[in-house]
């Protein structure tokens, strides 16, 4: 999988947050878009991933020598963020019975194995609502990282987690990162511990 941009940036009215971004993201390599808080790596983020569009420029995907319509790359990656929301009516097991709907897990791993890992299996009958706001992103993440999917698109991941919870992260990168493209939007080393390549969005004002 290889995801290219080409003088890519973004504007709200009359203010750019960024332009100019040229930048190419290659199979098994690990990114940290890195930035203050408003500085706008959260946006770029979200328009690699396709959720939000470019004001210019233009965005790229291949994988094999194929090149992925823009509209069919959210087949290839996840997102966790903290401002994802899940179902609160749902419970755990539901949760990610839905999810299942749409992703298939990696090789081997199970929703038991799933709870296990992100130390939820004795909340698997609790509906999402009761959860706390720490055991909510530990949900995001495990969908998010055991999904089988080439690209991890991951924007402040350790919001609301605790010591242990960074650990769990951590964690689960380590094991089942794999050869797959990571890119990671944060100002915490904690979360990009694991990135080589460091992007500053503040070289694109």
């Amino acid at each position: 999988m290889m995801i290219s941009l080409d003088q890519v940036g973004k504007r709200y009215n009359y203010d750019w947050i960024f332009r100019r971004v040229t930048l190419t993201f290659q199979q098994g390599g690990r990114y940290a878009i890195l930035g203050p808080n408003g500085s706008g790596k959260s946006t770029l983020l979200q328009i690699i991933g396709g959720a939000i569009q470019h004001s210019e420029g233009a965005i790229s995907y291949t994988t094999s020598g194929q090149d992925i319509a823009p509209d069919n790359f959210f087949n290839y990656c996840t997102f966790a963020t903290p401002y994802l929301e899940l179902v609160e009516e749902f419970t755990l097991t539901e949760a990610i019975q839905f999810h299942l709907q749409f992703k298939n897990f990696l090789p081997d791993v199970t929703p038991k194995l799933a709870m296990e890992l992100v130390g939820l299996e004795k909340a698997a009958k609790k509906q999402i609502r009761y959860f706390s706001s720490g055991m909510k992103q530990r949900i995001k993440l495990a969908l998010a990282i055991l999904s089988d999917v080439p690209v991890l698109l991951l924007d402040e991941p350790c919001t609301n987690l605790d010591a242990a919870g960074v650990t769990v992260y951590q964690q689960l990168i380590n094991q089942y990162g794999g050869d797959r493209l990571i890119i990671v939007s944060s100002n915490d080393e904690q979360e990009y511990f694991m990135c080589k390549e460091h992007i500053h969005i503040s070289q694109y004002k």
